[in-house]
Parts: structure tokens; C-alpha cells; sequence
């Protein structure tokens, strides 16, 4: 699971890829994504210091993506955010996680980590923003009164 930083962070991106290349303020992504739009600006902040969006003040200014959204893949985003789950710490978090100092979660922990970081690593801000459009699309269909709502029936017959 990617730190709340790195979740804001690929979320706003996939929004901003939405725009194609027209800025987007700051309150707009943090509002369209529901994150806090002080916390949002400092985050971009960071990932305009570290070149993936470009900034501009002023009247037609805003945030817009620095490179295609397809050449910026979530690993990269969580690295650049020193998301904790690039870290090689142990899952139990008393030390760095390697085979010589196996704790009782080292296998499991080893195996979904590279899986989890293997995801991240195929996956772009070009996959967030078609999620993002499709809920968008299916959301301002006609007739509806806002976002479509899933009931899940729990209860098992026998």
C-alpha cells in the first residue's frame, strides 16, 4: 500500500493527465480528488522540484504534467516521495529485511513486496488517468444522481 503522500501523489497526477496538457489549479485537482489542497500544494511542489509537473502563475497558469503520462510509472512517483514501501525495511520494521536476518515475516513479506513493487513499476499515471476517465463517464451518466453505488450481497447460501 502506497503512503498517503504517494496516494495523493498518483491520484492527482492521473487527474492531471486527464486535462491533456491544460492547467489545472491546484484547488481544482484537490478538489476533484478530495485531498487537502494545502497538503496537495506542497506535494506538487515537490514533484515540480523533481520534474514531473511544471508549474505557472498567473491568468491561464496551473499544473500541468512535464512529461507523457505514460513514461511516468507509480515506482517512480513513490521513489521520488520516498514512499516506505521502496525501503528494504522488514515488515515488522525493526531493521533492514534480508535473508540473513529472517523474522517470522520475511518470506511473506519478501515475495509481496517484489510483487507489489513489480505493479508499481508496470503501472503509469496514463493507467491512473483511463480509471480516473472511466469513473468520470460512468458517473455523469444520464439519469443518475451521482456516483454509481455497488451493493454487495455478503450473506452466503448454503
Amino acid at each position: 500500500m502506497l503512503g498517503q503522500a504517494a496516494g495523493y501523489a498518483t491520484t492527482s497526477l492521473g487527474y492531471l493527465a486527464t486535462a491533456a496538457g491544460r492547467p489545472l489549479l491546484v484547488k481544482e485537482i484537490a478538489e476533484a480528488c478530495d485531498i487537502p489542497a494545502p497538503y496537495l500544494a506542497k506535494i506538487i511542489n515537490t514533484l515540480r522540484r523533481v520534474g514531473l509537473v511544471e508549474t505557472q502563475r498567473g491568468v491561464g497558469g496551473g499544473v500541468t504534467l512535464a512529461r507523457p503520462p505514460s513514461a511516468i510509472s507509480l515506482y517512480e512517483v513513490a521513489e521520488l516521495l520516498a514512499d516506505p514501501i521502496c525501503n528494504r525495511r522488514c515488515m515488522l520494521g525493526v531493521a533492514v529485511c534480508s535473508d540473513e536476518r529472517a523474522c517470522p515475516a520475511h518470506r511473506f513479506w519478501t515475495d509481496h513486496r517484489t510483487e507489489a513493487l513489480e505493479f508499481l513499476k508496470k503501472t503509469t499515471v496514463a493507467d491512473i488517468a483511463a480509471f480516473e476517465t472511466r469513473r468520470r463517464s460512468r458517473a455523469l451518466k444520464p439519469g443518475m444522481s451521482g456516483p454509481m453505488q455497488i451493493t454487495v450481497n455478503s450473506s452466503k447460501s448454503k
